[in-house]
């Protein structure tokens, strides 16, 4: 026996169910959302009398600094967008920023002819510290990194290279290809290496060892060392600190 067809009045009763499904579908996405943005709001107002309750650790302690940034970035605050508002009047951390990114830029300007606008982590901090005295002994490698996220509007070329354990601060313009952080990472103990190293380490041929080398050689992050008695070194002055 054929199976009958579906009814108009019963398509209209399906339609109907399913139009109530998708209106209380939606009602309830409504609601979460309003109820998570709620929570935000009362996150950000306890984050603001956090803040305000501890304003001296997080200016003079750069641990505790370090862990208030993270808290703020759980819930989608940068204290750091302006150097006006809240958090700038408040805490002043806008301002401490702002001023260690002028710092970081001079510091990297005065070295650039010694160094070709590669300079260590471990650097940078020790002459900020030198330079600044008692006002900035409590500046952290974290504090660096943050600071120097913020000069990338400038358009300067200032960008953080992991090498390795530790991290250099390019300062010119220019990305650094795979090829080249292999070489500085390959002479990250020494500061120096050679064609006949990167050969024998890396499996690379002369001609690419030798292309890449020249590449730094020009752009003045390695110098050329041919007082060794043997094969041809390049020394990178933006490791001499490791």
């Amino acid at each position: 026996m054929a199976r009958r067809r579906a009814g108009l009045g019963a398509i209209k009763k399906d339609k109907f169910v399913k139009d109530k499904y998708a209106a209380k579908s939606s009602e309830i996405a409504d609601l979460q959302f309003t109820h998570v943005t709620s929570q935000l709001d009362t996150f950000r107002k306890h984050l603001e009398q956090f803040a305000s309750k501890h304003k001296q650790d997080i200016r003079k302690n750069g641990e505790f600094r370090g862990h208030f940034q993270q808290m703020c970035a759980r819930i989608g605050v940068d204290p750091l967008a302006s150097s006006k508002g809240f958090w700038a009047q408040a805490l002043g951390v806008g301002d401490f920023y702002y001023e260690l990114g002028v710092q970081v830029v001079e510091i990297c300007l005065a070295t650039r002819d010694r160094n070709g606008g590669l300079i260590s982590f471990d650097e940078l901090r020790r002459r900020v510290l030198a330079t600044s005295g008692k006002t900035r002994q409590d500046v952290t490698e974290d504090d660096l990194a943050r600071a120097i996220k913020k000069l990338r509007i400038l358009g300067g070329g200032f960008a953080v290279i992991p090498v390795g354990k530790h991290r250099l601060v390019q300062s010119v313009p220019g990305e650094l290809n795979m090829d080249h952080t292999a070489v500085l990472a390959k002479a990250e103990d020494t500061s120096y290496t050679s064609v006949g190293e990167l050969v024998k380490e890396l499996g690379w041929t002369e001609m690419r060892a030798h292309s890449i080398l020249d590449h730094l050689v020009r752009e003045s992050m390695a110098w050329v060392d041919d007082q060794s008695g043997e094969e041809r070194l390049y020394w990178f002055p933006g490791l001499f600190s490791n």
